[in-house]
């Protein structure tokens, strides 16, 4: 038996958040999917200090577990209850006229998704009898794909470890060096996502796909599932996401002849023969809105390991998978959360030491061993399309560097330095230049070697007084004096002790590693939003470097500006071609073209944001940001959001521009 109880210290709400959930209430943002929808618990979060961010987060965090209640909401305004067996939330968002079907939004823990989640695990336990013919294939793009490697890899040395060959594969758009940097023009294309997909499986009888998108969205994933459905005797394909089908993004996909909608609704199609399955509970809005590495990558880890888990678990034992299994797993994450959490005032000194490295332009680096190497380096990558921010801010090591990381391409070092990830290239070639205004975070287990951490942390803390750790140990275990004098402040992070069951390790491996996620994020987006980097709770200084994300721009130069869309693309396409004057010729391209181009630029949202409000030309609104690089401020000084006033200050600071 797993012994997975924990105690929880007690804890005060600093604040109140008496939002929560009203993204689900009717007519709220109606037009955007749930995974684009700004959330109402944070959308002050700009303005918030470092305890009230890393409440908000955790509250953000905590919809993921929300169960239903027995109201359902319907989006045109009508209140219904229900008697079901399963209560649900009804939605009607995105239908076209005349539509009067309901559809309904699924929680984490509701019966369809257990249910669905055993018929998966089924597919998995039949995989492992037959490895030699048979692969499990994840792929992603982004997070997802990151994601997609660091759960393959773990699962292979999880059948290593009981001498049986691997049965895992990963696929990420981009690469390998995907894992490490922002690769995102590569999700555009679902050509790429078939080929990638029949390179990795040649050869193999049976193959379950599990295809991750979280806003159900990426062309390079729908590639792989059509695909998959046009090969059903050998390709088993599964979605994972967190909108409605109905929500899937609806545009024929550049290059293509079908929209990512038309191939979910052909999965729903097929689900009815148990084919292909569709996983996607809604888990609510992310903290910073549309940055699906947060809550997205977090559900996606809890519900592709509870299965995953329960199928080995199963397949060792003999014994059928229950839904009562699977929401046993998934349980255990819930008080992964509330652990995490009760250490909210030192995650909130991390958060807040963060934002002062980086509003001293110094850096963050996460220095880390074995997989929580691995989601440091993972949280570093994202901050780049996220903030906008250059690759060296936020930089994660890990130990052994690729050896430890196993990732298929192997040693990537060559391909630049933002590829050195080895504690030996952080010595070598980062911490000469490490300065006091930088901040480190070690992140380790008291089972990894505490001499060779304690004398690296030695020659980091010659260097800089910034040096923090994040330590995770079992009960029983402490942090020794030499350790805890070592460092500025030492996060312990307390577990059960397991008693002995192979999946029970790897479980409470999982746990810390998602513990560590949670903590990171907070302290990375904590630390952006310190700088300036987030309005409201907008990524406002966003890379704008697919599709996807020039729709996001779009779309919030629309919320801020209430002009239309037209007239913001229009806005935005100045600022990415850096001219007053845009030619038919850059109007008609397609928006590859523009990402292309958009994806080397700096501050091109904030500078659209300039040219709306102010009605000035491109080179005046460059300067103007130039002039003011805390992009939060340049925007209330132009901008009267809604529900915000301004001030004085802010007021008279444009009377006096306007004087100029």
């Amino acid at each position: 038996m797993i012994n997975t109880m924990f105690v929880p210290q007690k804890q005060k709400h600093i604040m109140e958040t008496p939002d929560m959930g009203k993204w689900e209430l009717a007519g709220y943002e109606a037009a955007l999917p749930v995974t684009e929808k700004s959330n109402p618990i944070t959308r002050e979060i700009d303005k918030a200090d470092p305890v009230q961010i890393v409440h908000l987060l955790k509250e953000c965090d905590a919809e993921i577990f929300q169960e239903e209640d027995d109201t359902l909401v319907n989006y045109k305004g009508r209140y219904t209850e229900t008697r079901t067996s399963e209560p649900q939330l009804e939605v009607e968002i995105g239908q076209r006229e005349g539509e009067t079907s309901h559809r309904k939004v699924k929680r984490l823990y509701s019966a369809s998704v257990l249910q669905t989640m055993m018929d998966v695990t089924k597919k998995v336990e039949a995989i492992l009898k037959d490895p030699e013919h048979s692969l499990i294939i994840l792929s992603g793009c982004g997070t997802s794909g990151r994601l997609a490697f660091l759960l393959a890899t773990s699962f292979n040395k999880l059948l290593k470890g009981l001498h049986k060959n691997p049965s895992y594969a990963y696929i990420i758009a981009g690469g390998d060096k995907a894992i490490l940097t922002s690769q995102e023009a590569s999700e555009d294309n679902p050509h790429l996502g078939a080929e990638a997909l029949k390179r990795v499986c040649a050869g193999k009888k049976k193959v379950l796909f599990i295809g991750i998108s979280c806003g159900l969205s990426a062309p390079f994933i729908a590639g792989q599932l059509d695909f998959c459905l046009n090969n059903l005797d050998v390709f088993t394909p599964v979605l994972v996401g967190f909108n409605p089908v109905n929500m899937a993004r609806n545009e024929i996909i550049e290059g293509w002849h079908l929209t990512f909608r038309q191939v979910a609704e052909k999965m729903e199609e097929v689900q009815e023969t148990r084919r292909a399955f569709i996983l996607n509970p809604a888990v609510g809005p992310e903290g910073i809105s549309g940055s699906s590495r947060m809550k997205g990558g977090s559900a996606t880890k809890i519900i592709l390991e509870s299965l995953l888990l329960a199928a080995h678990k199963a397949t060792s034992n003999n014994k059928e998978v229950t839904a009562k299994n699977l929401l046993d797993w998934m349980k255990t994450y819930e008080k992964v959360h509330k652990i995490t959490y009760s250490q909210g005032k030192m995650i909130a000194a991390m958060v807040k030491q963060a934002g002062t490295s980086l509003e001293k332009m110094g850096r963050i680096y996460y220095i880390g061993w074995q997989t929580l190497g691995v989601m440091g380096i993972i949280d570093a990558s994202e901050c780049v399309p996220t903030f906008g921010t250059d690759f060296s801010d936020v930089r994660g090591f890990i130990n052994k560097g690729y050896k430890e990381m196993a990732n298929r391409e192997g040693d990537l070092t060559s391909r630049g330095p933002e590829f050195e990830i080895s504690h030996e290239d952080f010595m070598m070639n980062v911490l000469p230049d490490v300065t006091e205004n930088d901040t480190v975070v070690f992140i380790f287990t008291l089972d990894d070697d505490l001499l060779e951490i304690e004398k690296l942390a030695n020659q980091v803390k010659n260097k800089t007084p910034n040096l923090h750790a994040i330590s995770h140990v079992t009960t029983g275990q402490y942090v020794s004096a030499n350790i805890k004098k070592t460092f500025a402040s030492v996060m312990s992070m307390t577990w059960p002790i397991v008693f002995f069951e192979y999946e029970g390790f790897f479980l409470q491996k999982f746990q810390r590693e998602l513990s560590t996620k949670w903590i990171l994020n907070a302290i990375s987006t904590g630390g952006h939003i310190l700088k300036g980097k987030i309005y409201f709770n907008h990524m406002i200084d966003l890379k704008v470097s697919n599709s996807k994300l020039f729709r996001r721009a779009v779309a919030i130069l629309q919320r801020f500006t209430s002009r239309s869309p037209i007239i913001c693309q229009e806005a935005l396409l100045k600022s990415i071609y850096e001219t007053d004057d845009l030619s038919d010729e850059i109007r008609n391209v397609e928006i590859s073209t523009h990402t292309t181009l958009a994806a080397t630029k700096f501050k091109v949202v904030p500078t659209a944001l300039v040219l709306l409000t102010r009605n000035c030309s491109v080179a005046e609104a460059m300067s103007r940001i130039q002039a003011k690089p805390v992009v939060r401020e340049t925007i209330d000084r132009y901008l009267t959001a809604p529900g915000r006033k301004r001030t004085a200050d802010q007021i008279e600071m444009q009377r006096d521009e306007e004087n100029e």
